[in-house]
């Protein structure tokens, strides 16, 4: 099931993809279940928003593949390494990534994201994906230039418009059935990578997550990008695509 968050009509609805249509849900399908109203609105009469906006928190994890931690002199980690972006940084699909004045380098990180579906504390690698409402995209967009200078990644990581999200959540995504990521800037492949070369999986991220701090419903776990990692500049078009969950897609102005 493709669920997706959507505006119609100057208001804001969540509802289930069934071919070109949505099918109305009738409220926010963590909190609401999946009833609905009866109402079917047309794919092309609807404006897609970003699927979730956490109400905690987005983790992420970095160098969680090989070749990504390689590209820039690291080692990957033996334990996955967290850190937390803002809700403010989410966008949806469409929505145009702003450059800061502050960074003369922004970068994409297209990556496999992950929605939580419950209350989540201290589970276990073998339960965690229980927790789970389902599977989206993101952009961990990366202020490169400012991650360097600051030592850590908080700022970098962390400006308006720097979490891109969507297009849907698919709550029935195979993670063991050969996806690929692949992003794309103006067209041209940047990544293209298995989500099976993660060196730290989605359940025992999870787990070590939830081990430090509750998860709640709506919560986002980035699970880290392969190599090819790079540049974008204002006026580009940056595509990330995955699988099984369709293609995430934004444009890019600076501030």
């Amino acid at each position: 099931m493709r669920i997706a968050r959507f505006a119609h009509n100057d208001t804001i609805r969540y509802g289930i993809v069934d071919d070109t249509d949505l099918v109305v849900l009738a409220g926010d399908p963590l909190f609401a279940g999946f009833d609905t109203t009866g109402e079917r609105v047309p794919l092309g009469e609807a404006a897609l928003l970003a699927p979730v906006i956490p109400r905690s928190k987005i983790v992420a994890v970095g160098r969680n593949y090989h070749d990504h931690a390689a590209e820039f002199g690291n080692e990957a980690p033996s334990e996955p390494l967290l850190f937390l972006k803002p809700n403010t940084s989410v966008i949806g699909p469409g929505d145009a990534i702003v450059r800061p004045p502050q960074s003369q380098r922004t970068d994409f990180e297209g990556e496999l994201a992950v929605v939580i579906g419950r209350v989540t504390k201290n589970v276990t690698p073998e339960t965690a994906l229980d927790h789970v409402l389902g599977y989206t995209i993101a952009n961990d967009v990366t202020a490169r230039d400012l991650q360097r200078s600051d030592g850590q990644w908080s700022r970098a990581k962390g400006f308006d418009t720097f979490c891109p999200l969507g297009p849907a959540i698919e709550t029935d995504f195979d993670l063991d059935g050969g996806a690929r990521l692949v992003a794309r800037v103006n067209g041209d492949v940047k990544q293209d990578a298995p989500i099976s070369d993660m060196v730290h999986s989605v359940a025992d991220i999870i787990a070590y997550a939830s081990a430090a701090f509750t998860l709640l419903p709506g919560d986002v776990i980035l699970t880290g990008t392969p190599a090819g990692v790079g540049p974008f500049e204002a006026g580009d078009t940056v595509e990330v695509e995955i699988t099984g969950l369709g293609t995430l897609r934004n444009t890019v102005r600076d501030a």
